[in-house]
């Protein structure tokens, strides 16, 4: 029970790997919140889940690409629970598209919900946890942001979505240096390849498959759950109250072999 009363929110949390973070959060005992964008079925599936063994748990709907939906977000889960402890930002998107023809509002798209959307989120909580103040501890909360490996290597048909998971590393960096003195710590996650619905399409080739599996000294894809323990090491002050400005590989050894 590393998160035992903890609030915990999570953007893009009714699929992948948001929700197997807010379900292993659950799990630690922490009081969850879910911003999703449009499956109403899966985001109330979630939070069942959570509910059904004794976690609490709520779900609201929000573009994060709109900044009015960060402040909402974060007034619910004030209302449910009073306070917010974690806020982990990991909405985005990625349709593969080459660079030459890239539409300009697929473009625009991407960059308003993984960067701005980003910014905004990010912003609104610690906004909330300034006002909270500090604990006795110190601590006034933490933010862990769902970058990606591609925020380090590139990809042909990801010109539009590397920049922005650069940029969302860059973005906890920057808060770190901002919130370090009022208790917050910022770090990220940088997954690998995840099986998730954004890659479900490409991968489903077989020998595409098995090249990247090949790639990974570990020799296999990850797994949303593979994000659910390091987001709550992050999240756990007593773990990880002097880590912030981090970031964290989660990508069974992928960088490291890209030589």
């Amino acid at each position: 029970m590393l998160l035992k009363d903890k609030v915990l929110l999570v953007t893009g949390g009714s699929k992948g790997i948001g929700r197997a973070i807010a379900i292993g959060a659950a799990r630690q005992g922490a009081r969850v919140g879910i911003n999703y964008a449009g499956d109403e079925a899966a985001a109330e599936s979630a939070v069942k889940e959570i509910r059904g063994f004794g976690g609490e748990a709520f779900a609201l709907r929000g573009d994060v690409a709109d900044p009015a939906s960060a402040t909402a977000f974060v007034a619910a889960a004030v209302e449910a629970y009073g306070r917010i402890d974690t806020f982990v930002n990991n909405a985005g998107i990625c349709p593969f598209h080459g660079f030459l023809d890239m539409p300009v509002d697929v473009v625009d798209r991407t960059i308003k919900v993984n960067l701005n959307g980003a910014y905004y989120m990010c912003q609104a909580a610690a906004n909330q946890m300034v006002r909270q103040g500090k604990k006795a501890n110190g601590f006034a909360g933490s933010i862990v942001a769902v970058s990606s490996i591609s925020a380090l290597v590139g990809g042909e048909f990801q010109t539009h979505y590397t920049p922005t998971k650069a940029g969302v590393l860059s973005l906890m960096q920057s808060t770190a240096i901002a919130l370090g003195k009022h208790g917050i710590r910022c770090n990220a996650v940088l997954p690998g390849t995840i099986l998730t619905d954004i890659n479900k399409d490409d991968l489903a080739d077989e020998g595409k498959r098995s090249y990247m599996e090949g790639r990974i000294p570990l020799g296999r894809l990850g797994q949303p759950e593979d994000l659910a323990g390091p987001v709550i090491f992050l999240a756990c002050e007593e773990l990880a109250g002097y880590v912030t400005g981090a970031s964290l590989l989660v990508d069974g050894g992928a960088f490291v072999n890209l030589q």
